[in-house]
């Protein structure tokens, strides 16, 4: 029993050291931009009904190459707007995400990557593109100087 016990806990443990480093709050995000002295990559996304938002995560996002430049170099933020009530937010972190859209995301486009400096200034917008998680990188740093 406490051997298995040991493998669920290794392979759980495995799985949240390979996730993604998504922040949900911009006031946090921010302060960590400022301490790393990194941009923040704003994601605007209908995880369960946006089958574009869901492309950029599968092939971009979710890449090994993405997490591990990521970690080095971004500070990841996500305004998620799932559709399905399973899927449904905390009503305070829709909230958030509203105030996020209406500063950031006046159009309602998704999926919409906002990249911005560690005080929130834009520094450029993009959305999905057919591209390598590379090449995803090398578009994404074009914008920050």
């Amino acid at each position: 029993m406490k051997k298995i016990l040991f493998v669920a806990l290794g392979i759980i443990f495995s799985f949240q050291l390979n996730a993604q480093d998504w922040q949900t709050n911009l006031d946090t995000a921010k302060s960590l931009a400022q301490q790393k002295q990194e941009p923040i990559i704003l994601v605007f996304q209908g995880s369960d009904w946006c089958a574009p938002c869901i492309k950029l995560d599968r092939e971009v996002w979710s890449s090994e190459t993405f997490k591990n430049y990521a970690k080095e170099h971004y500070v990841m933020l996500q305004a998620d707007f799932p559709k399905k009530k399973k899927n449904a937010l905390p009503e305070t972190q829709q909230r958030q995400n509203q105030l996020l859209a209406e500063k950031y995301n006046k159009q309602g486009i998704f999926p919409f990557v906002v990249i911005l400096d560690s005080e929130g200034k834009v520094l450029g917008e993009t959305g999905y593109k057919k591209l390598t998680p590379q090449a995803y990188i090398n578009h994404l740093n074009t914008f920050i100087k």
